[in-house]
């Protein structure tokens, strides 16, 4: 199995948690954790804006990582959410093993 984490910026906690619950039920991830609020510079719309806003890191299989950006594409605020996918090199095989039976049906 290949595990990987889905880097996510939410608006707020609520919404980090209502879209991570979702993904955890729909079986797309096999956990979230959502961090402390954040303070986000950016370039939006041709000015430069600042926020507060939530990250968040999901879990998920490799293979289920496009339908999880889609769905939490769906489920956001934002029009163009950041969603990226980090690949991880190395883990425990139990945690692995964990993920996978976390998303399987």
């Amino acid at each position: 199995m290949s595990v990987v984490s889905v880097y996510c910026v939410f608006a707020d906690g609520p919404e980090a948690e209502r879209v991570g619950r979702a993904m955890v039920e729909e079986r797309l991830a096999a956990c979230i954790n959502i961090l402390e609020p954040c303070r986000s510079i950016y370039r939006w719309q041709g000015k430069v804006e600042e926020a507060r806003e939530v990250p968040a890191i999901f879990k998920t299989a490799a293979d289920l990582a496009d339908r999880l950006i889609v769905r939490v594409a769906e489920l956001h605020s934002y029009d163009n959410p950041a969603i990226v996918v980090w690949p991880i090199d190395r883990l425990p095989a139990l945690y692995g093993d964990w993920v996978e039976a976390a998303v399987s049906d």
